[in-house]
């Protein structure tokens, strides 16, 4: 077999990095919205169309939960808010964490039929257009309920799209080494990190709903076109044709059935009379359980603290100054989308333990420790646990270790699961994994309200 080509300039690393911004920014920019669609929901002769903007910005690897709200009441006095308004946030919810689980899972069979090209290009230019709709909506009238209806619509499609999109994304990142999962996670981390600054930035300049969603919008549709034009130029690459084309064409089937013999000891001569058959899925999870079910594990804890409990503490030195207003979206939201995204991009440059280590499980079972630490912040309202952690300190402290700590070992085992399996079945493997994380996010999305309910 051919020695494997170099990734000059690292281009397929970085395509894979903007991949992977792809797949969470759209998300991540729709949620900072939030404030806009309930807006759009209410009466328009009574609620005032501006609004200051408030706390909130989502990450989706770890934000498609959802949030109460994205801005602070309006200045002026709003009408109480009706039905629909209420209920937005707990359909969004639905609406977003259902298709991701279900297209996630059916991702893992799609493979066998549908080509990588057609899931991951298909999905990009739907989500697009999806997007490109919802930009023309913000200059469309509509009454609440329609609004209501089509906006949910809309995060159906974009999460069942997005689903298939990451897991084929995974799925593709696993036929190459195991750092090239890396960058596919450090994309999505740095995708939290900039919905967070730029809500930051509209909080900052008072920007009115309209024009902030209109602005969200058009960067969701910019960023979708540059990854969609990434994804194209990746195919013309001598590194990415070697692992995706040369390595697993038909025509060398024998040598890769050679190639996983070897690391399980039968007799390749026994092969040729054993046509290798798809992979299947239960024997795939056989191999890799331990590392599904640790990053299910690890976005359970996470998701079910962050941000339903997080955002909910109240700074204990701000007084009447502006760190009061700026102590959530800065604090949880912007600290947690970079440290985050600083763990996942850490494996680039090392991953311990190792892919067999009974450490690495451990690890993950000991980030439990947050959720009481979280709750004994000055988390108000609360009803049963004292408040121990007071101080602004001890806050940002652990909230830096909690987002390190997921974006490592999260990215760890996406990066190992797939090599716990031979060649021929990574993609199916990288798939699987993806269906895990989105699990962990659903369990972790139900488990919040419980956690919440506690402090």
């Amino acid at each position: 077999m051919n020695k494997a080509p170099k990734d000059r300039y690292n281009a397929v690393w970085l395509i894979f990095f903007m991949l992977g911004i792809g797949t969470l920014l759209p998300w991540n920019f729709f949620m900072t919205a939030t404030m806009y669609f309930t807006d759009r929901l209410g009466d328009p002769t009574t609620i005032p169309q501006d609004c200051v903007p408030h706390v909130t910005a989502s990450t989706p690897t770890v934000s498609d939960v959802g949030n109460d709200s994205n801005f602070t009441d309006c200045v002026a006095l709003i009408p109480a808010r009706n039905n629909l308004q209420n209920k937005f946030n707990n359909v969004m919810t639905l609406c977003a964490m259902l298709p991701l689980l279900i297209f996630t899972y059916l991702n893992s069979f799609l493979q066998r039929w549908i080509s990588p090209n057609v899931r991951i290009a298909g999905s990009l230019v739907a989500i697009f257009l999806f997007f490109l709709l919802t930009v023309i909506f913000v200059k469309i009238p509509f009454s609440p309920i329609t609004f209501f209806t089509v906006t949910m619509i809309k995060i159906i499609f974009i999460n069942s799209f997005g689903a298939i999109l990451q897991g084929s994304l995974f799925g593709l990142a696993a036929l190459f080494p195991a750092s090239y999962t890396t960058p596919i996670m450090s994309g999505q981390g740095l995708a939290g990190t900039f919905a967070a600054f730029s809500m930051i930035c509209a909080l900052a300049s008072g920007s009115s709903l309209a024009d902030s969603a209109f602005g969200y919008f058009i960067t969701a549709c910019v960023v979708i076109l540059l990854a969609l034009m990434s994804y194209f130029l990746l195919h013309k690459m001598e590194f990415y044709q070697y692992y995706t084309i040369v390595n697993l064409n038909e025509n060398n089937a024998e040598l890769q059935d050679k190639k996983d013999l070897l690391s399980s000891g039968q007799n390749t001569v026994e092969s040729a009379s054993h046509p290798r058959k798809k992979p299947s899925v239960i024997a795939i999870l056989k191999k890799m359980w331990v590392l599904a079910l640790s990053v299910c594990f690890v976005f359970t804890v996470t998701i079910g603290i962050f941000p339903s409990v997080t955002a909910d503490v109240k700074s204990t030195i701000a007084g009447d100054s502006a760190w009061a207003t700026y102590f959530i979206p800065v604090s949880c939201f912007l600290l947690f989308n970079i440290f985050d995204w600083a763990g996942r991009s850490i494996t680039a440059l090392f991953m311990w333990p190792g892919k067999d280590s009974k450490l690495l499980p451990l690890l993950i079972v000991l980030r439990v420790v947050f959720l009481p630490l979280f709750m004994l912040c000055n988390v108000q309202p609360r009803k049963f646990l004292p408040v121990l952690l007071a101080h602004d300190a001890w806050y940002i402290c652990i909230m830096i270790l909690f987002a390190v700590s997921n974006g490592y070992l999260a990215s760890l085992c996406m990066c190992f699961g797939p090599k716990k399996v031979d060649v021929h079945e990574s993609e199916a493997a990288g798939s699987i994994m993806a269906f895990f994380l989105s699990l962990g996010l659903a369990l972790g999305a139900g488990f919040s309200f419980l956690l919440r309910i506690l402090v």
